[in-house]
């Protein structure tokens, strides 16, 4: 079974007055399988993160389908979301979305606290976490105190802790400098092959030739996929700066 299945996604907004429509997803479909690394990639305005914001439960396609391991999305109850959310998704972004008066240990544990872990679990989980992820000697550190890239590791133990489904990755290394952007894609790759599945929305093709699969969107609809196979990083970041030319010039759809 497909850890994520998106069927036949549509997203219409109205305008603010009501005058005029705009699709922003035409006709998504597409599957992610357990253990999976998956990059999305496409223009600005083509949909990708109208698309992440659905498959985070923070909105609702017009029609079409969300599956999140055979469980239809959109029954879950408006007061489950949250605990749905926790429990289910990890979460990480470009402005990392820590709070500067939580210690990074604090702001880790924000989604066990919510959930009512206790102290002592809490730590137990951390420990091998802040250990794999190089960040175990900045835990009482305050975010303004550690730089960006130490910043985006503590997001990212933030979002495994709780051992989600599936991790939904927003720009990851938008803010972060070349060096910094560099270990947090080889962070990604480990936590990956440890069988963590990652599904990235990003405009970089460094980043994006990380994944071990990479779906393009192009006018609100999958315009193209490429699968790593045995393909290094260095062939699969030609073959994605190829298709993006492609995309960008009006070439044909493919699979």
């Amino acid at each position: 079974m497909s850890l994520l299945d998106v069927k036949n996604v549509k997203k219409i907004y109205t305008t603010r007055f009501g005058g005029n429509q705009v699709e922003a997803l035409k006709n998504v479909s597409f599957s992610v399988e357990p253990r999976e690394y998956v990059a999305i990639m496409g223009e600005s305005g083509s949909g990708k993160t109208t698309l992440l914001n659905i498959l985070a439960s923070l909105d609702k396609p017009t029609s079409g389908k969300v599956y999140l391991k055979g469980n239809d999305m959109a029954k879950v109850k408006e007061k489950e979301l949250a605990a749905f959310r926790r429990q289910n998704l990890g979460f990480v972004f470009q402005d990392f979305n820590l709070l500067d008066t939580f210690s990074l240990k604090d702001n880790i544990f924000l989604p066990l606290v919510l959930s009512g872990k206790k102290y002592e679990e809490m730590e137990k989980k951390l420990a091998p976490i802040a250990e794999r992820l190089g960040i175990k000697s900045l835990l009482d550190k305050f975010p303004y105190e550690v730089s960006g890239g130490q910043k985006q590791r503590a997001a990212v133990a933030r979002a495994i802790i709780t051992k989600p489904q599936l991790i939904l990755a927003d720009e990851p290394t938008g803010a972060l400098d070349s060096r910094a952007a560099d270990e947090l894609m080889n962070l990604f790759s480990v936590i990956n092959n440890d069988g963590q599945t990652i599904l990235m929305v990003t405009h970089s093709v460094k980043a994006a030739s990380n994944a071990k699969r990479v779906l393009f969107i192009k006018d609100g609809e999958v315009f193209h996929q490429l699968y790593r196979g045995n393909l290094t990083n260095e062939q699969m970041y030609q073959k994605i700066a190829d298709t993006l030319t492609v995309l960008t010039t009006g070439g044909e759809r493919g699979e």
